[in-house]
C-alpha cells in the first residue's frame, strides 16, 4: 500500500480550512511513514487550485474538474474517488468530519471494504501485537506502522483508539479545527495531475441536479475568537447568559457554551464547543459553571490558558484549568465585568 491522501473539500474554488487542517497532519503521518502526501480536489472551475494546497507539503495534487462535479452531489464524488484509489491504493485516506465527509466517507470505504472510523480527534502511528486465526490456529502476528484512529466512545466514558490492520485504506474523519493548520514551505513544489472525468466518472452518476443552493455564514467566529467566554449548565438560565454576553463584550470576545447549556435552550447551537460542537483553540479561555466533560474537553483543551469559574472544587475542568475560581456564576462574573469597565481601556 502506497502513500497519504486528503480529500480536500471544496467550496467553489475555495478549499475548506478543515481540509488544510487535514493537510497538516497527513504531512506528518507521511514523513513518519516515509511516504508521500496526496490530496484530491474534485469540483469546477478549478484553475490554479494546487496553490492553496501545494504549502502545506503536498506532493501530488489530483485534479478532477468538471461542470457536473459542484455543487457536491453523491455519486459523481464517489466514484472519481473510488476508482482513483483502485489505482493508486493509498494506506490512509483523510476526510474532514463535515456534511459532505460524512456522505462521502462511508461510500468510498464500503466501495472498498475498508474500515471507516468517524470523528477522531487524534491520529498516530503505532505498532501492536494481536493473536489472528491462521489455518485453523490462534498465532500471534505483529503489526507495524499502522494508523492509531483515536476518539471518544460510549458517550465520551473512555476514549478508544481503533485499529484497521488487514484492509486498505485505512479512512478517518476528522472534525473541523480539531488539527492544527500550518504552512510547511510557501514554495513547496509537487505534481499536478489533471484527469480526465469521463475515464472515472460515468454519464450515469450525474442523476442529481442541484438546482438551487443557500449558503449561510455563520453567525460568530468561534474558531477565530483569541477569548471565548464559555457558559455551562452553572449558568442557571438564559438571563446567565446574558451577563456572559456583556462579560465577552467587555474583553472583546466570543461566547461559547457546553451541549448542556445548549440543550436547554439558553444559546443558539452555533455556539456549542466539544466533541458535537466546535473546536478551539483561544489564547484565553473561561470557562463558567462547565462541569468538564471529556466531550466538552475535547473542544477546549489547546487553549493557551484556561480560567474555570465553578461552585465545585472537583469539577472535572478545573484539573485542566490554568486558574481556578471558586464560586458561583452569579457572584463572579458581576465583579468581572465591573471590573473590566473600570480597567479596560
Amino acid at each position: 500500500m502506497n502513500n497519504v491522501f486528503v480529500y480536500c473539500e471544496l467550496e467553489g474554488a475555495k478549499v475548506a480550512d478543515v481540509s488544510l487542517e487535514l493537510l497538516t497532519k497527513g504531512r506528518k503521518l507521511a514523513n513518519e511513514l516515509g511516504v508521500s502526501l496526496e490530496c484530491l480536489c474534485i469540483g469546477h472551475n478549478l484553475d490554479g487550485v494546487e496553490k492553496q494546497v501545494l504549502p502545506f507539503g503536498v506532493d501530488k495534487v489530483h485534479v478532477f474538474d468538471a461542470e457536473g462535479l459542484f455543487p457536491y452531489t453523491s455519486l459523481p464524488h464517489t466514484s472519481a474517488v473510488v476508482n482513483l484509489f483502485k489505482e493508486e491504493k493509498p494506506q490512509i485516506c483523510l476526510m474532514g468530519a463535515t456534511v459532505i465527509g460524512r456522505d462521502l466517507g462511508p461510500r468510498v470505504s464500503s466501495a472498498l471494504h475498508s474500515g471507516l472510523t468517524a470523528d477522531c480527534t487524534q491520529l498516530e502511528i503505532g505498532s501492536f501485537d494481536m493473536k489472528v486465526k491462521e489455518d485453523g490456529q490462534m498465532v500471534d502476528k505483529h503489526y507495524e506502522n499502522q494508523l492509531y484512529q483515536i476518539r471518544p466512545a460510549f458517550g465520551g466514558s473512555i476514549i478508544a483508539t481503533i485499529v484497521n490492520p488487514e484492509h486498505r485504506p485505512q479512512m478517518a474523519t476528522v472534525r473541523d479545527g480539531v488539527m492544527k493548520k500550518e504552512i510547511l514551505d510557501p514554495n513547496y513544489k509537487g505534481e499536478v495531475v489533471r484527469h480526465d472525468v469521463a475515464k472515472y466518472v460515468p454519464a450515469t452518476d450525474y442523476i442529481v441536479k442541484v438546482i438551487d443552493r443557500h449558503v449561510e455564514a455563520a453567525k460568530n467566529n468561534l474558531k477565530g475568537a483569541p477569548i471565548i467566554v464559555a457558559g455551562g449548565y452553572g449558568v442557571g438560565s438564559k438571563e446567565g447568559f446574558d451577563k456572559l454576553f456583556e462579560l465577552a463584550k467587555e474583553l472583546h470576545a466570543e461566547v461559547g457554551a457546553s451541549r448542556a447549556a445548549v440543550d436547554a435552550g439558553w444559546v443558539d447551537h452555533d455556539r456549542q464547543i466539544g466533541q458535537t460542537g466546535v473546536t478551539v483553540r483561544p489564547k484565553l479561555y473561561i470557562a463558567c459553571g462547565i462541569s468538564g466533560q471529556i466531550q466538552h474537553i475535547a473542544g477546549m483543551q489547546d487553549s493557551s490558558m484556561i480560567i474555570s469559574i465553578n461552585s465545585d472544587p472537583e469539577a472535572p475542568i478545573n484539573k485542566i484549568a490554568d486558574y481556578v475560581i471558586t464560586g458561583t456564576v452569579e457572584e463572579v462574573v458581576p465583579k468581572m465585568i465591573k471590573y473590566y469597565k473600570k480597567n479596560s481601556k
